[in-house]
């Protein structure tokens, strides 16, 4: 006992010590987070205190892990892991620096490359999640999905405690509570060594939430959240392929619930809107709490309580029978549930509406994209202007467009135009459910820019209405009436007659 207090106070102190030393060094060095329309802060503010927690937690873990009597007699076992784990969390930690100090950041791409990277590390020293024992009859064996199931358990845990760095000590915090849960997870179980590690992360993360609670005089940045994800998620992996124990999984998920699930919403909510799910917005549950009119104080405090909630409810799992996990860890899925829904960051309502709205949108371009198809085969089988008009004619009907009309200037300098009209169904529609565009079209004689004017149906949508101007237009622009064979032809006037010609 003596060991992990020592463990946690030394950390704790030494992170005091260099967390103002690294806010000194980030102003000096202009490595500042400047306001902007999704933060909370109204001044520059440095942004790597990452540094501080990296540095103390691996000076006091590597020190009583492999310089001690107390490593050698008892962490010795699982030292190998430890040594690729802490190796994959300083190559995170250097990904998130560089991120954190480059102006414009790494691409979203090559963090997801790292993180990947840091994973399969830690994976391939056999820290993975290969079975999980739900009853003493129930075993489930994962064989080779183990490793895609690890590595998105890593990698998610990584993400959702990089997103949800938003307010000052959120981040922090949370993982302060899920350092102390994997902490106790791993005394009971005997794993002495991941008890060290997590309470020298514990005692860092501590120390620096110091200075990082609202008013923050620095933030974690990437490398700090970062590094912070990766380790938690692959110590509890780490701790939990030791036992097997279902208690393993659900305490973690338990305290990381509110990021996890936040992430997972926030995702969704971007699939469904057919935006980037690693797009930034201001829809997070912080944000939520904010909007309803928390400060930053207080909405931090609420995240705290529901995390140490969830966390104490799932510290029941340790001592109760196998078969009441999964009672204990279903509560704790509905309490989180039910708190993201009384904040509003989810109602199964609107999520119901949004994947209709999405299957729509789907079906509409697929039709659309059809159309434009179809019709480019007149197009492509178009010689004269003739049969280049009536290709025209059929993609303005396949595109529900309700008229074209094309002005003329013939040989002999007489004007006229050629018209093509709806001949379905015309609701007569009022003037905000049409759209009238003009389409340019180069004259092959006069070199002048002729003008198709379109009006088509919007069909309440504005997207969709684009999205077939633009097919229409793609049809104007690859089948150039200039590239058509001059052909001694007339053309059909309005009332039938033969027209001067044009060509």
């Amino acid at each position: 006992m003596n060991i992990y207090l020592s463990v946690y106070l030394g950390s704790l102190v030494l992170a005091m010590m260099m967390t103002p030393a690294v806010i000194w060094i980030a102003r000096r060095l202009d490595i500042v987070d400047v306001p902007g329309a999704r933060h909370m802060h109204t001044h520059p503010v440095s942004h790597v205190g990452g540094v501080a927690i990296f540095l103390s937690m691996m000076a006091l873990s590597i020190t009583v892990l492999w310089f001690s009597n107390f490593a050698g007699t008892t962490g010795e076992p699982i030292l190998g892991q430890l040594r690729i784990l802490l190796f994959a969390a300083c190559f995170m930690f250097m990904a998130g620096l560089i991120d954190d100090v480059k102006t414009k950041g790494l691409r979203v791409r090559v963090k997801f490359i790292v993180q990947i990277a840091a994973a399969v590390m830690v994976c391939a020293v056999g820290i993975r999640i290969k079975s999980v024992v739900i009853t003493d009859s129930i075993t489930l064996n994962f064989g080779w999905f183990s490793w895609p199931l690890t590595l998105l358990w890593i990698v998610g845990v990584t993400n959702a405690v990089n997103l949800s760095d938003g307010l000052d000590g959120l981040a922090g915090g949370i993982c302060a509570i899920a350092c102390g849960v994997v902490a106790v997870f791993a005394a009971s179980t005997g794993n002495v060594a991941v008890v060290v590690l997590m309470l020298a992360l514990l005692g860092s993360v501590t120390g620096f939430l110091y200075f990082n609670f609202n008013p923050a005089k620095i933030f974690m940045g990437d490398c700090g959240s970062m590094f912070l994800g990766f380790t938690i998620a692959s110590s509890s992996v780490l701790c939990f392929s030791k036992s097997s124990a279902l208690v393993g999984l659900a305490l973690p998920v338990a305290a990381l619930g509110v990021p996890i699930f936040d992430t997972f919403f926030s995702m969704l909510r971007r699939f469904l809107e057919r935006r980037s799910i690693f797009s930034a917005d201001r829809s997070h549950f912080h944000h939520r709490l904010i909007d309803l009119g928390f400060t930053q104080r207080q909405a931090v405090i609420a995240i705290y309580g529901v995390t140490l909630l969830a966390s104490g409810l799932g510290m029941l799992m340790i001592v109760t029978p196998r078969i009441h996990v999964l009672i204990i860890f279903f509560c704790i899925l509905i309490l989180l549930l039910l708190v993201f829904h009384i904040v509003g960051s989810i109602r199964l309502e609107q999520i119901m509406a949004a994947m209709q709205k999405r299957y729509m949108i789907i079906h509409r371009e697929h039709e659309e994209r059809k159309s434009f198809e179809e019709a480019a085969l007149y197009f492509r089988r178009a010689a004269t202007f003739d049969q280049w008009w009536q290709a025209v004619s059929t993609a303005a009907g396949k595109m529900e467009f309700r008229t074209v009309d094309l002005p003329l200037v013939n040989r002999d300098g007489t004007s006229r135009a050629l018209n093509w009209r709806y001949n379905g169904h015309d609701p007569n529609p009022g003037p905000e459910e049409l759209i009238q565009v003009h389409v340019p079209v180069r004259d092959r004689r006069s070199g002048s820019s002729l003008h198709l004017r379109i009006e088509l149906y919007k069909n309440d949508s504005l997207e969709s209405a684009g999205r077939r101007v633009t097919l229409f237009a793609r049809l104007i622009d690859e089948h150039d009436i200039n590239k058509l064979r001059i052909e001694r032809q007339g053309l059909e006037n309005a009332g039938g007659d033969r027209a001067p010609l044009y060509f």
